[in-house]
């Protein structure tokens, strides 16, 4: 075997090879431990309204170790991740010493029950926020649907001249709204034949037909018919409330 030359070649190859891996793996070992490379800052980017300075350095406290190379771009992005106005995370290496952290915070549209918000984008995230926004709320997983909605009846419901309060999507999937002159509108549930949409553009449009005292006293309106609606309004009789209904 030693007298042939291809397999002493071969042979001489392969040690080769391993010389140069055993070569790489120590330089690049030296890499991540040299103190010829510390890192000496973290440079954090984004329009920031929620998160302060003190929220990225108790983040990032203990998921950044080593010098440029070491550091663990992955730990810190998902350390960062968890702060709650946190929507996404980029970070990158700068030579020679820098990491870049480009963050991009949600921007709360409305309430989500009553412990998390929903953003413009329909995502739930734990804030908390003492802006006064809307109310929304459906059951699990519907928060996209729900926030589409939202924008939906907010749009029908524009030459109302009152701001849409409360959007609710029921287990039953039944929508009901409020706005913010106290009027609760029961749309139901979305039909092929009658959808919510349809129902609650009618009554915008022969809402300004009604008599001014009755638009302004109604409390509730049920839209749960094919062709018209109902008006609770109050009353002096017996049980404080009388029916009124119109044709769409």
């Amino acid at each position: 075997m030693w007298d042939n030359p291809r397999v002493l070649n071969a042979a001489a190859g392969t040690l080769t090879g391993l010389a140069l891996l055993l070569f790489l793996a120590g330089a690049l070992r030296l890499l991540f431990v040299s103190p010829l490379f510390p890192l000496r800052e973290i440079d954090v980017r984004g329009t920031l309204a929620h998160i302060g300075r003190a929220d990225i350095e108790k983040a990032s406290r203990g998921s950044v170790h080593g010098n440029f190379f070491a550091a663990n771009l992955g730990a810190l992005r998902a350390a960062l991740q968890q702060l709650p106005w946190v929507r996404s995370v980029d970070v990158r290496r700068i030579w020679p010493d820098r990491l870049q952290v480009s963050i991009e915070e949600h921007v709360a549209l409305a309430r989500w029950g009553d412990a998390a918000l929903v953003d413009t984008h329909g995502d739930l995230f734990a804030g908390s926020s003492d802006a006064k926004l809307p109310l929304l709320a459906g059951p699990p997983g519907t928060e996209h649907e729900v926030t589409a909605r939202y924008r939906l009846f907010a749009q029908l419901l524009a030459p109302l001249a009152t701001p849409l309060e409360r959007v609710i999507l029921s287990p039953r999937y039944a929508w009901q709204l409020r706005l913010a002159n106290g009027l609760d509108i029961e749309l139901g549930r979305d039909l092929a034949t009658d959808p919510v949409d349809a129902r609650l553009a009618r009554f915008v449009a022969v809402y300004p037909a009604l008599r001014s005292d009755m638009a302004q006293r109604a409390q509730y309106v049920d839209l749960r018919y094919p062709n018209g609606f109902a008006l609770r309004l109050p009353d002096s009789g017996r049980d404080g409330k009388a029916a009124a209904s119109a044709k769409g």
